[in-house]
């Protein structure tokens, strides 16, 4: 199964945890890592060559940070672009139906700040709804995120743990699926 990796991060030299996954999953050969940040710096996205990548893959993963509740600037006006009316949704919409979806987001804070009860007030599920209503717009599989919380902490050893499982994560084929 090809995966394509659309990796938003606007400062990734400065991140420890998104630059380990990119490295570990540009180790994979069938991931294709596409980093959005370091191809469009002026924000002018290519939308033919951006269509023609999701065509020939079969899962589409998006990693970034999460910021303001949401992901970065240049990845919401990717998903503006690049997935337009009568391409990835509407009637004749169809051109990623079928594909799988998947998350890779990192998060600053600690997984329970993430809860009703936690500093956010709100669940991580529900923060990345917009994305999984995308999915469902755009008829793909909506498939668990993997969701790597407290990041700023994370020892030399949880880093690489991390890398390890976010490329097992999106690269199994059997995925359960929600």
């Amino acid at each position: 199964m090809s995966t394509l990796v659309i990796l938003a991060h606007p400062n990734l030299e400065t991140s420890r945890v998104n630059k380990a996954w990119k490295e570990a999953l540009e180790q994979h050969h069938e991931v294709t890592v596409h980093d959005l940040y370091a191809t469009y710096p002026d924000f002018k996205i290519d939308v033919t060559r951006e269509q023609q990548l999701l065509v020939s893959h079969d899962r589409i993963v998006f990693q970034f940070p999460f910021y303001w509740y949401s992901s970065p600037a240049l990845l919401k006006e990717w998903q503006d672009v690049v997935l337009s009316y009568g391409w990835a949704y509407g009637q004749s919409g169809t051109q990623l139906h079928g594909k799988e979806f998947v998350l890779a987001v990192s998060t600053g804070g600690p997984a329970d700040a993430y809860r009703p009860d936690g500093y956010n007030r709100f669940m991580m599920e529900e923060l990345l709804s917009p994305f999984r209503a995308m999915a469902n717009l755009t008829g793909m599989t909506y498939l668990p995120p993997y969701i790597e919380s407290g990041v700023r902490t994370l020892t030399a050893e949880q880093l690489e743990l991390s890398a390890r499982h976010l490329v097992e994560h999106v690269t199994e084929v059997h995925l359960i699926r929600k």
